[in-house]
């Protein structure tokens, strides 16, 4: 599915302009390319990677079911922000939160959100967490009272990479140590500014009485437009540079449908054709087996199938229509869409990847190849006239009291997911567990992966030979657009002091540090480079989206001496 291959850095960031693709409607922020003379480029000038820029866009399930799940998410988010906040990482990150509710012809209560970002406490919409379906269900205190402990969430004003004007944004960020978060007043009356993981703890819960018939992928297609539509609050969520993760949380499956074909959901009466997709086509008004039957395919006998995968489907059923007479929308747009915004960030850094995960009805262990999803008709035929489908896991928490909680198996979102997998292990975890904090811990370190050391990627030559530890001599240049005129602003930048090398000298927002020996991190070391920078940057003077860091050093003449593992 990653179909950009790998050219030189040089070849890839000369005179690349940082623009979200246009499929997100096109708008041009273009930075000014690395300009190499070509004696420099012989010798010694190099980019650096020195992006800790991540954005990441939580979709939640909002439906009936999902109550202890969110109680769950905001429990164990620790796990998560931990890894992210660790000294070792300190990334500079976006944390957005949509839900799965597109609307529905049978959802008129909801209120869509549609791809928004949302972003205020749970405890000042604790309507929301009351569902008063069949069964009825109040995850007021599990979701949201437990673990909240702020009325309000709000934000401070900030700028983006292409909108210089501050204003409150709908988003968690932590950019050079410094949050987006204003001061709240506590449950104990205590005012304060809270910590990343007491504001997710109230803004991540979304509560229980969204639409049933869950979008999970239209859901995120229409968070990123709207980042980049100027008259949407969440505009400029998405750094061009950014690494970009998305997380799903649900345990229900896909059913981003197409307008135009919202007659599925419909009976005769209203001009619909329940006979196709219904289980029960006497039945007032559908389940959300429409969801699967309207969009998977599975051969074999049902008990269990052979395999299921995702599925055109037209009005009258037939299968492998067109796309645009699909009823739902096929995965190929979702996952088009998502390359290209990876193919855009490639050509900016080299190698990064968009990062898709997602909590959802596979059996616990699935990500490590230790278990397999079972697709299986249920013997309730209840439960099968309900979703369609079998449950693809459960969860007993030994409590006769409670239910024992399911979720269906994912098709449509397990092949979008699979088409961003990275590494050995799987991207998809277990919804049908005790605790989510090995899942969401197992996702932060994903993304950890993807911030690489700012190697220098050539031989550098010690400018001291007397003394056992290399001394490079090494200038580094640091452009970065400036919002407002849209000009490029040339910073030399200045090695840092002190006693470990890496304090800022009096009167500038950022410095160098060099590491070499055993300070080398694992990846410069594995690829045989004997120099590390490290930008160290004043706490609240973040550099600017796009911001680009070129190095040069003196290089080595003896490569074999100086870098003998160089392959």
């Amino acid at each position: 599915m990653r179909r950009l291959s790998l050219v030189s850095r040089t070849t890839l960031l000369a005179g690349v302009g940082l623009a979200l693709p246009t499929l997100l409607a096109c708008l041009d922020h273009p930075l000014k390319g690395v300009k190499y003379e070509a004696a420099s480029e012989k010798q010694n000038a190099v980019q650096l990677t020195v992006n800790k820029d991540v954005d990441i866009l939580f979709v939640i399930d909002n439906s009936g079911s999902m109550g202890e799940e969110q109680g769950l998410l905001a429990a164990n988010f620790p796990a998560f922000i931990g890894v992210l906040e660790d000294p070792m990482v300190k990334a500079n990150y976006r944390i957005g939160v949509t839900t799965t509710d597109n609307g529905n012809p049978w959802c008129g209560s909801t209120t869509p959100e549609a791809g928004k970002l949302q972003l205020s406490s749970c405890r000042g919409r604790t309507g929301q967490f009351v569902f008063n379906g069949n069964p009825p269900a109040n995850a007021t205190e599990a979701a949201c009272t437990d673990v909240c402990v702020f009325d309000e969430i709000t934000t401070t004003e900030t700028v983006t990479e292409f909108d210089g004007v501050p204003k409150e944004r709908p988003w968690l960020e932590n950019i050079e140590g410094k949050t987006n978060l204003a001061e709240q007043t506590d449950l104990n009356g205590d005012t304060r500014v809270p910590t990343t993981t007491e504001a997710f703890q109230c803004f991540g819960p979304q509560g229980i009485a969204g639409c049933g018939f869950e979008s999970h992928l239209e859901s995120m297609y229409k968070a990123f437009l709207r980042a980049n539509k100027n008259d949407e609050e969440q505009y400029g969520f998405l750094r061009s540079n950014a690494i970009l993760s998305v997380v799903f949380i649900t345990d229900e499956v896909d059913c981003s449908y197409n307008n135009k074909y919202q007659s599925i959901f419909l009976p005769a009466s209203m001009g619909g054709d329940p006979t196709v997709f219904w289980s029960d086509p006497t039945a007032s008004a559908p389940t959300s087996a429409v969801c699967w039957r309207a969009g998977v395919h599975c051969d074999g006998g049902g008990t269990p199938y052979d395999s299921c995968e995702s599925v055109n489907k037209g009005v009258d059923g037939t299968e492998g229509v067109d796309d645009d007479e699909a009823v739902l929308h096929p995965v190929k747009r979702y996952t088009d869409f998502v390359q290209e915004l990876e193919n855009n960030k490639q050509m900016i850094t080299p190698g990064q990847e968009v990062l898709i995960a997602a909590i959802t009805g596979v059996p616990q262990g699935y990500e490590k190849h230790d278990a397999e999803i079972t697709y299986s008709n249920s013997p309730d035929p209840v439960e099968q006239g309900d979703f369609g489908i079998g449950a693809g896991c459960t969860y007993d928490d030994g409590d006769p009291m409670t239910p024992v909680s399911t979720a269906r198996p994912p098709v449509r979102e397990r092949e979008f997911a699979e088409a961003f997998e990275v590494g050995s292990d799987r991207n998809l975890y277990s919804i049908c567990q005790e605790s989510f904090s090995s899942a969401l811990g197992a996702i932060a370190d994903t993304i950890r992966t993807q911030i690489k050391p700012a190697c220098m990627t050539a031989c550098v030559a010690d400018s001291n030979p007397v003394t056992e530890v290399l001394e490079p001599s090494c200038t580094l240049l640091q452009e970065a657009p400036d919002v407002d005129t849209g000009s490029i602003v040339e910073t030399n930048i200045q090695p840092c002091v002190g006693d470990d090398g890496l304090q800022l000298p009096d009167g500038q927002d950022v410095c160098f540090g060099v590491l070499v020996g055993d300070a080398l991190s694992d990846e410069c070391v594995a690829e045989g480079w004997n120099l590390e920078f490290k930008l160290v940057r004043r706490d609240g003077v973040p550099a600017p989206g796009g911001t680009s860091v070129s190095a040069t050093c003196q290089l080595s003449p003896n490569k074999k001496l100086d870098c003998p593992n160089l392959p």
